[in-house]
């Protein structure tokens, strides 16, 4: 089985290009269903936010589980192939564990350190798991990633400022008006990212903020928290935004709804009726995005969308915190593939010893057979003997090959006992389901494994686990 990981993001595609492959919220179970009827997909995850769709997948094969995903992903966004394939990257075996959680850290964010990353990791897994399409691997490799972040989060300043792409959007808001201290703002938009936004607003000291969104009953709520909290907040119909943008000096939208909810008549009809000739400043952090370019074409508006904020922050370092959190997730990363490599041997070393058992129990019964007279005490005595010899012949070799697997290219002494012992691959991968291996020594198993014989493909972005390139592919 092979882990691998396609994914695009801020880092290697466009703004325009992930509007075309973002995933909404309906999406994501018929996109995961998709993936795991493909031909040589056994596992599927999707991480999709505002800047990355990501497919995580335990797949037969290399190149067949490439080629899956990449057919799935190119059906989703109505892209070919050839023009989808400049903005992918690809990772697989180890560096599959490097990505995840380098990403559950903050490091692959557009905003260094950001949190969120951390509930969209886990509601990607929750996702998955309410579809029936994680198992073992993806399972273990989730929370552990979760874990990950968590202790990067906890053990480094790399989310000190509390930065995020609504705190820096918001930023760019307030240099653009001066100061967001007394302002109205429309908040178009009352999901979890609509949420956060309010927060900030609050925070950031507005007068007043009116909340537009699909379905009411999350906007009340939403107005609700907010009154609770202090700040003037009410709500209105999405119909009626022409109006609210009237009497705004700042609009966030952030729906993940397809398609411009904020169009360019709608705003010229709300400048036209406005009192003042006040700058209007519109934050737009969905995706696909919320407001229709041409908006930015019209006097008096300034728009902020995550196309400017990733020009703005592409740059940007972490500083001594980034390599804090880059040395813990360099041990993580070396503690998570050597369990695994260790765990891949687990089938092999319980399939020896059955091998073994059933070998000690055939010569017993011969003795039995041979010698029927032997005393009852002295045949017990016996048997314990020999057992105690077999183990104490195995207990060495068994341990050592355990210590010797968690090391790079350690499965090729699983591959030794099997021949040096004549025993069945098959039997040891049956021996090797998760149920088998608890019942008999209590170890789990799984995790990545390496590509068999595969190229990686020149159209995108390939890497794998560093420790195992000097290695044979296996």
């Amino acid at each position: 089985m092979n882990l691998l990981t396609v994914g695009l993001s801020h880092n290697s595609s466009p703004v325009r290009m992930l509007e075309r492959m973002a995933v909404g919220a309906d999406d994501v179970g018929k996109l995961l269903h998709e993936l795991l009827r493909s031909e040589h997909i056994c596992e599927a995850m999707l991480v999709a936010t505002c800047n990355r769709v990501e497919v995580y997948v335990v797949a037969e094969t290399f190149h067949g589980g490439l080629d899956d995903v990449t057919s799935v992903l190119s059906r989703h966004g109505g892209v070919e192939f050839t023009e989808l394939a400049d903005h992918l990257y690809v990772h697989y075996a180890g560096a599959v564990v490097e990505h995840l959680f380098s990403v559950a850290a903050g490091l692959d964010s557009m905003v260094v350190g950001e949190a969120q990353i951390l509930g969209q990791l886990r509601q990607a897994y929750s996702d998955a798991d309410e579809a029936e399409t994680v198992g073992k691997t993806l399972h273990e490799l989730a929370q552990q990633a979760l874990r990950v972040g968590k202790r990067v989060h906890s053990e480094t300043d790399i989310d000190a400022a509390g930065a995020s792409v609504v705190s820096e959007a918001l930023s760019d808001a307030e240099e653009v008006l001066t100061s967001l201290s007394g302002r109205s703002a429309l908040l178009v938009g009352a999901g979890s990212m609509g949420a956060l936004a309010a927060s900030q607003l609050r925070r950031l000291g507005v007068a007043e903020v009116v909340i537009a969104n699909r379905t009411p009953a999350n906007g009340d709520r939403l107005a609700e928290s907010l009154r609770a909290e202090g700040l003037s907040a009410d709500t209105v119909a999405l119909s009626e935004l022409s109006g609210a943008i009237r009497d705004a000096d700042l609009v966030v939208t952030c729906t993940g709804a397809v398609g411009s909810v904020v169009d360019a008549d709608t705003v010229s009809r709300a400048l036209r009726d406005r009192s003042s000739d006040a700058p209007l400043l519109c934050c737009d952090l969905g995706l696909p995005r919320d407001i229709d370019p041409e908006v930015a074409e019209l006097p008096g508006v300034t728009v902020v969308d995550l196309e400017s904020l990733q020009r703005r922050l592409a740059d940007q370092h972490g500083g001594g915190a980034r390599r804090d959190a880059g040395d813990i997730i360099a041990e993580e990363v070396r503690s998570y593939l050597a369990a695994q490599r260790s765990a891949e041997v687990t089938p092999t070393v319980t399939a020896l010893r059955k091998r073994a058992a059933e070998v000690v129990d055939s010569e017993l019964l011969r003795l039995d057979s041979r010698l029927p007279e032997l005393d009852t005490d002295v045949r017990e005595e016996l048997a314990r003997t020999v057992r105690r010899v077999v183990d104490k012949l195995l207990h060495a070799p068994t341990v050592r090959v355990k210590q010797l697997a968690s090391a790079p290219g350690g499965s090729g002494y699983a591959d030794a006992l099997r021949e040096l012992f004549e025993l069945d691959p098959q039997t040891a991968a049956a021996i090797g389901t998760p149920q088998a291996v608890e019942d008999a020594e209590g170890v789990t198993s799984g995790g990545s494994t390496s590509v068999s014989r595969a190229q990686p493909p020149k159209a995108a972005v390939v890497s794998r686990d560093r420790s195992e390139q000097d290695g044979e592919d296996r």
